[in-house]
């Protein structure tokens, strides 16, 4: 069997990354993203392995000590890693695996598994990510200021990604991240 393909999919928040995602993943019954380790507490109606794997400071401590995770960040007092071996174990059995991450956690992924493939997906531009991000009406000014300076920030590590797609139309951008995915494989399976 075919070793499975692991996807690291960033982008800036407001970009869209989890509406195609749902649309990546309803698309092709081979693929998974990845559930995450954090140590912070469940929000209302998250569930413990279908949204993150919640862990204690000292499980998550553990998972550092023993190279448990492919990747792991330190965010606002709280941890988030993606766990080695539950990725691992899918691409073993053939699943294509997505982790949808941030720019550090993209930098350790590429280090340590060089042979995934990595996507960053792109505003239209900035306006735009500015009136989505207003449009979505869950977050005061200051704060979506400062997700914008974060974004034009996160924006200058897009050409040490091997494929970019502009999020301008949702269906048109789902299909582009299911071609680079196709020609992916036809190319790997050319190869063996």
């Amino acid at each position: 069997m075919a070793k499975g393909l692991l996807i690291v999919y960033a982008g800036a928040s407001g970009v869209g990354k989890g509406t195609i995602m749902k649309q990546l993943l309803n698309s092709d019954s081979n693929f998974r993203l990845s559930v995450s380790a954090t140590t912070r507490a469940p929000r209302p109606g998250e569930i413990d392995g279908v949204h993150y794997s919640f862990v204690t400071k000292d499980e998550f401590q553990k998972l550092i000590n023993n190279d448990g995770l492919l990747e792991y960040a330190n965010y606002c007092g709280n941890f988030y890693g993606t766990p080695r071996k539950a990725v691992y174990d899918m691409l073993d059995a053939g699943i294509d695996v997505f982790l949808e991450i941030e720019i550090k956690g993209f930098l350790q992924i590429k280090e340590k598994y060089p042979e995934c493939v990595t996507i960053f997906l792109l505003p239209p531009s900035i306006d735009e990510l500015e009136r989505r991000l207003v449009g979505r009406g869950t977050e005061e000014y200051d704060v979506i200021k400062k997700r914008l300076q974060a974004a034009k920030e996160e924006l200058t590590y897009a050409d040490q990604f091997d494929y970019t797609v502009i999020n301008d139309d949702v269906n048109r951008a789902t299909k582009e991240v299911l071609d680079i995915i196709s020609n992916i494989k036809k190319e790997r399976n050319k190869e063996n």
